[in-house]
């Protein structure tokens, strides 16, 4: 095999996907590149070349899942890692959501990634190595208003890979959950953005959006710092399983910790009550 590693990334016609593509085949390594604009994709970072082979994949579709990663690994003959980056948004209220929306956020953002891991890890496991790195989001660890279904689905991403983590060491395959604030992507752009169909006045839906998009342009994450940062973690022997990346998500997130534990002195004395004595 070869000793440069083999990266399978989704997502990777945009953004961070993009970047961290970009910044492995600039290192020397191998990128099996996903996405469900091909053609974008190929504008973006190339041709299929001794490095590089892009496919066009949706993941939502476990077949065309499972042939992407057959491919390649005959291309390749192996695949080291696996970052599970193709996301999708939907600006809504709960209450505006339709059952048709908010399962469309499910099945890019959970399911799909599901695709993924499931189709890979006979690979991994028989190569006792590996390292997934699931995106989630720093919403995946609190939320805001009308990002209820984005939220959802990342809190699952959060509570799926640290099942993963624990189902998968004794293999060697080690699992990253990658938390971003806000980078500096077309995520919060026109082009990206999904917004509930029924809106409902009472929750000035068009208000919340175009607060959304005032960030557009404004965000304070640098992509290819990001990309930098998940090629050196794929290098550690005990690299972090939780990982926020962005001063926005750590710090939200530190502060969110601090009042969770507020919150549990508050009502502890209800919380212990409920035991048998």
């Amino acid at each position: 095999m070869s000793k440069q590693k083999v990266w399978f990334i989704t997502g990777a016609s945009k953004g961070m996907g993009l970047e961290v593509a970009k910044t492995v085949l600039a290192n020397g390594g191998k990128v099996i590149a996903t996405s469900r604009n091909l053609k974008e994709q190929i504008v973006s970072i190339g041709e299929a070349s001794e490095t590089l082979l892009p496919l066009k994949v949706d993941i939502t579709n476990e077949v065309e899942v499972k042939s992407a990663i057959e491919k390649g690994i005959e291309t390749f003959g192996q695949i080291d890692v696996v970052v599970n980056n193709a996301g999708y948004n939907l600006l809504g209220n709960i209450e505006e959501l339709s059952d048709a929306e908010f399962r469309q956020t499910m099945n890019v953002n959970v399911f799909g990634m599901a695709n993924v891991i499931r189709n890979v890890l006979p690979h991994l496991r028989k190569n006792k190595s590996g390292h997934i790195i699931n995106t989630s989001s720093m919403m995946g660890y609190m939320s805001y208003p009308a990002n209820g279904s984005y939220s959802a689905t990342k809190f699952a991403v959060i509570g799926l890979s640290e099942a993963l983590s624990q189902e998968v060491a004794s293999f060697g395959i080690k699992v990253t959950i990658l938390a971003p604030g806000t980078f500096r992507t077309s995520f919060m752009s026109d082009s990206s953005l999904a917004v509930a169909k029924n809106k409902i006045d009472d929750y000035n839906l068009d208000q919340q959006v175009e607060l959304f998009k005032s960030y557009d342009g404004k965000q304070p994450g640098n992509p290819a710092k990001l990309a930098e940062v998940l090629f050196q973690i794929t290098k550690m022997s005990n690299p972090p399983l939780h990982l926020p990346l962005g001063s926005d998500s750590y710090n939200a997130i530190l502060e969110l910790r601090k009042n969770e534990q507020k919150e549990l002195e508050k009502w502890k004395e209800l919380s212990l009550s409920t035991d048998f004595k």
